[in-house]
């Protein structure tokens, strides 16, 4: 967030966090912004709210991640940034650094496994347009926009 104030990347900008103790740790961190504790299956916005929205490692961990991108894309006007773990190298890297050897690197709570040919057409098929693919390793960082 503090990389988008510094550029003066919109107006206002809000995070919405499932746990009140990681919202109480972005408070501390970012305290001029604003933060709000909802599910993102549910987001408190009227449609259409704001110009970008993020999402940053959070596919990886849902039930139903096309139900939570219908969402994010309902309170989108155009733009979504999408950031997911690349697998296998988040997994190989894991596993190099000695995390979560017992299950090959693979970490517990993440529950969809993404590379940039299922995230792709996962994307695609909720008729997004891919602008830009980037791979900060061991990520994948996809801006998108609504067609």
């Amino acid at each position: 967030m503090d990389k988008l104030a510094k550029f003066s990347v919109g107006k206002k900008i809000e995070g919405i966090e499932y746990s009140k103790e990681s919202i109480s740790f972005g408070k501390k961190l970012f305290p001029n912004s604003v933060f709000k504790q909802a599910s993102i299956y549910d987001l408190p916005y009227k449609d259409n709210s704001f110009d970008l929205v993020v999402c940053t490692e959070v596919l990886e961990h849902l039930e139903d991640p096309a139900k939570a991108l219908r969402e994010m894309l309902r309170v989108s006007q155009k733009y979504l940034i999408i950031s997911v773990p690349n697998e296998p190298f988040f997994m190989l890297s894991n596993f190099l650094r000695g995390k979560n050897l017992s299950r090959f690197g693979n970490d517990k709570r993440h529950i969809n496994h993404w590379n940039p040919f299922s995230l792709k057409m996962f994307l695609e098929a909720q008729r997004l347009k891919i602008k830009k693919i980037k791979f900060p390793f061991p990520w994948i960082l996809i801006l998108a926009e609504k067609n």
